[in-house]
């Protein structure tokens, strides 16, 4: 039966269609190019967003979609297949819309899309309207299975990986398993050491793109995630994620061994060593060993010197973020801890815990 409700005619459907090879409506097998076929799939490809129906199956995975043309790019995806080639670098891609993307971000530079609330620019249409989604707050993704709901798509896939626990992607250096192909590559960088993503500001290089995007911001001073409780800005998505809980007072992190919760995963992951005490990183130069890799990095650079963060203000640089956002108070004036007996601000924890002794009479 045709939908009155739909706006769309079938010829406006089949528009830009003519001469393509569509499948044989009695034959799915079988192809042709004559007109009545034509309007044939098209109509049948628009009836599936109304229906719901997904008539093209992966062999290999559990994929379904709405078009053949779909399910050959996802193919792609077994079989390795990159017949799409950069001819400025080695770079090659399944999809031309990935090469395009490819050839504005690293080659030519163009970022046409432009965030009209903050001056966010990017050479993707889909990265603006994610971010788009910071200034609304709108989560389209809704999980099926609890209330969880996300900004993108891909948020929303990892989230659901928690219900399912599949992990097809396995590292055969170390076991390490991943709900996601792309996860895999990024991880087995940790085992080869590679860091293809080159910032052009300075000698920095990264193992993921998303760790160039944030280091290249610290160039820029550009903060375009914004808290819209406060006005807190900064240049991490996940950043403003955390921030937010300040508000909400939400500690989603739930300890499965006593009744621990954080707001943050990083401090549930220290939590959790106290009740392992295992430490498998170790420093090659001194056999100090932690129970995170960050911190080993943070502890390396007792060895090296490094100093990678660097005050956008003056010329001061800290070894880790957490003392260069402590630094930049002193710029700002941000006081954020506050005595609940007196109403004593600082801008640091640990002096908020010294002052509170002044009230409770603990001597150190």
């Amino acid at each position: 039966m045709e939908d009155s409700s739909c706006e769309h005619s079938l010829e406006e459907q089949c528009v830009g269609h003519p001469g393509k090879e569509m499948d044989h409506p009695e034959d799915p097998g079988k192809e042709s190019d004559s007109r009545e076929t034509q309007t044939w799939a098209c109509s049948r490809r628009h009836t599936t967003k109304h229906t719901g129906e997904k008539p093209y199956i992966c062999g290999e995975c559990e994929y379904k979609t709405t078009n053949k043309s779909h399910l050959s790019r996802h193919m792609k995806i077994h079989t390795g297949e990159k017949p799409h080639k950069c001819d400025q670098c080695d770079y090659s891609a399944s999809h031309k819309s990935n090469l395009d993307r490819h050839i504005a971000a690293k080659h030519t530079g163009d970022k046409p899309y432009m965030c009209e609330v903050c001056g966010f620019r990017t050479a993707y249409r889909s990265e603006l309207s994610r971010h788009m989604r910071t200034h609304t707050g709108e989560k389209p993704y809704k999980c099926d299975q609890c209330d969880y709901s996300a900004a993108g798509k891909s948020a929303l896939n990892q989230h659901l990986a928690k219900h399912t626990g599949e992990k097809p992607y396995l590292c055969e250096e170390c076991g390490y398993s991943a709900t996601r192909n792309s996860y895999l590559s990024q991880h087995m960088r940790t085992h080869t050491g590679e860091k293809p993503y080159k910032c052009d500001h300075c000698d920095y290089s990264a193992a993921d793109k998303s760790t160039l995007v944030k280091h290249i911001r610290k160039h820029t001073g550009e903060k375009p995630y914004m808290c819209g409780e406060c006005g807190f800005r900064t240049a991490d998505r996940s950043t403003l994620s955390r921030h937010m809980r300040t508000h909400t007072g939400e500690r989603r992190y739930k300890c499965d061994q006593c009744d621990y919760s954080a707001a943050r995963k990083y401090d549930l992951d220290k939590h959790l060593a106290t009740h392992t005490g295992e430490k498998p990183f170790m420093c090659g130069e001194c056999g100090h060993r932690t129970a995170r890799k960050s911190t080993l990095y943070k502890h390396m650079r007792t060895h090296s010197g490094g100093k990678p963060f660097m005050c956008d203000r003056c010329d001061y640089s800290a070894a880790q973020k957490c003392t260069l956002d402590r630094h930049l108070m002193t710029h700002t004036g941000e006081k954020p801890y506050m005595c609940g007996e007196c109403g004593h601000r600082t801008a640091e924890k640990s002096d908020l815990a010294r002052h509170m002794r002044t009230h409770t009479g603990e001597k150190t």
